[in-house]
């Protein structure tokens, strides 16, 4: 697969403190790659970074390996939503599409194409301040695509949406990406990532987590759980063959086994006398890999902050 991004080992401080170190990931044509991180894990400087918007202390960013990104190749959703307010929804988006060099008749057509797809239909003569939030933040998924990018930047775009908004925002990133659109999504909806990302970068204290193929990453990190409903002796558990930790909340267990354990020969072995309402066996989430990183948990203990 064609390499569209490549970020390499880049480095930013501000005064005396260091927000990221020695970052290096890629973003492939027709992927959408996850960036994430906790609060303060440097996301937001890298994208900055990457946007032009700041500029590395050290190292280097390459778009199809050149050292610049054009303007009009990229699409970027802030997190921070910033739309005029008392501009009306066509104008604004035929705006930034001008600004990116995209002919005005085509971005007419795709702006009444999306807002078709997305519900707005009848919308194109309202100013923006008289839309939902939720509308709004249609309009501002629009504005980032209507001229075609070949490398769009997503930061946080299912924040605040609906189920229905969320399904269709779901829809047409992957299409996108479908097409050969380049994604960078950065979000803190771990159940979402996990559900369309195909490889993930993951940061935490300015540096490398994680970073690889989604199935690659569960694999490696994502052990099984057992969940048991049943008054039992926490120490009995612990005693358990292959359980790595337990974690007890009045009649529910949580078994964390160890790495590779044989999930159905561990079930067969497990002794009668336990108290067993209901029991399930699944991997841990992408969500409880992330919650285990951010709270320098057993992950971040046995991989360390700057390995992979």
């Amino acid at each position: 697969m064609e390499t569209m991004l490549t970020v390499d080992q880049l480095e930013k401080s501000f005064k005396d403190k260091q927000v990221i170190r020695d970052i290096s990931f890629d973003v492939r044509k027709g992927e959408i790659m996850a960036i994430l991180g906790p609060n303060g894990a440097g996301k937001s400087t890298t994208i900055r970074n990457i946007m032009g918007i700041m500029y590395p202390d050290a190292g280097s960013i390459t778009f199809h390996g050149h050292n610049e990104i054009p303007r009009h190749k990229i699409g970027y959703l802030p997190e921070e939503r910033g739309l005029y307010k008392n501009v009306k929804v066509m104008d604004i988006l035929l705006y930034l599409a001008e600004l990116k060099d995209y002919p005005l008749k085509k971005a007419k057509e795709r702006a009444l194409s999306y807002l078709k797809k997305f519900d707005l239909e009848g919308q194109e003569y309202s100013s923006v301040e008289e839309l939902s939030k939720g509308m709004g933040q249609k309009v501002q998924f629009i504005s980032s695509v209507i001229h075609e990018p070949e490398l769009l930047i997503l930061d946080e775009p299912f924040s605040g949406l609906d189920p229905v908004s969320q399904e269709l925002f779901k829809n047409e990133i992957r299409n996108l990406a479908e097409n050969g659109t380049a994604i960078l999504l950065s979000s803190h909806q771990m159940n979402l990532v996990e559900e369309m990302c195909d490889r993930l970068f993951m940061m935490h204290n300015g540096q490398r987590i994680i970073y690889g193929d989604m199935d690659d990453v569960k694999e490696k990190y994502a052990n099984f759980k057992c969940t048991i409903r049943g008054k039992n002796n926490l120490h009995e558990l612990e005693g358990l063959p292959d359980v790595e930790r337990v974690e007890q909340d009045e009649d529910t267990s949580v078994l964390y086994l160890v790495k590779d354990v044989q999930a159905v020969s561990w079930l067969r072995n497990l002794p009668e006398s336990l108290s067993v309402h209901e029991l399930s066996i699944d991997r841990i989430s992408l969500h409880e890999i992330f919650i285990d990183i951010a709270t320098d948990g057993h992950i971040a203990q046995k991989e360390g902050v700057s390995h992979a």
